[in-house]
């Protein structure tokens, strides 16, 4: 092997034009960018919402009502989505961190439970909110409902 029979290897060297490199090039003078202005300069970026300098489109559109920003999310789950996953998993503490595990909610969501459908094992369930007729549901059949 000599050093003038050294090649790059394979799919190293992508074929393409360089630009900026003299007018020899084809691509010199204004390197592909243009003639003056604000996108020729280095360091140049739009915002994402920029349209010109018109309005934007978020400002354009109507804002309707009140948003209130210290409203609290609860992730429901019923007593029948409880019982599934008894069955399945076989567990009978179920809290943030089992249902988590068992891929149902995310770890920081608030957890509710609501008392749609039939409950038939002796759980213990630890959640954020209890609906009044999930509560007595849990209890009735020996369980604990408690706050986290």
């Amino acid at each position: 092997m000599e050093l003038h029979n050294l090649k790059p290897a394979k799919g190293s060297v992508k074929n393409r034009k360089r630009i900026a490199r003299g007018q020899g090039s084809g691509r010199g003078g204004t390197s592909t960018r243009g003639h003056n202005g604000q996108k020729s300069r280095a360091g140049y970026s739009a915002k994402k919402s920029f349209e010109g300098g018109g309005i934007t489109l978020w400002m354009r559109t109507p804002k309707r009502g009140f948003k209130n920003i210290n409203r609290v999310e609860y992730t429901p789950i019923n007593l029948s989505r409880i019982q599934q996953i008894v069955d399945k998993f076989n567990i009978t503490t179920i809290n943030s961190e089992t249902l988590a595990e068992c891929g149902i909610v995310r770890r920081k969501n608030k957890i509710k439970i609501l008392g749609s459908g039939e409950l038939s094992a002796k759980v213990e369930v630890t959640a954020h909110a209890y609906s009044a007729s999930a509560k007595e549901a849990i209890e009735a059949k020996g369980g604990s409902a408690t706050q986290a």
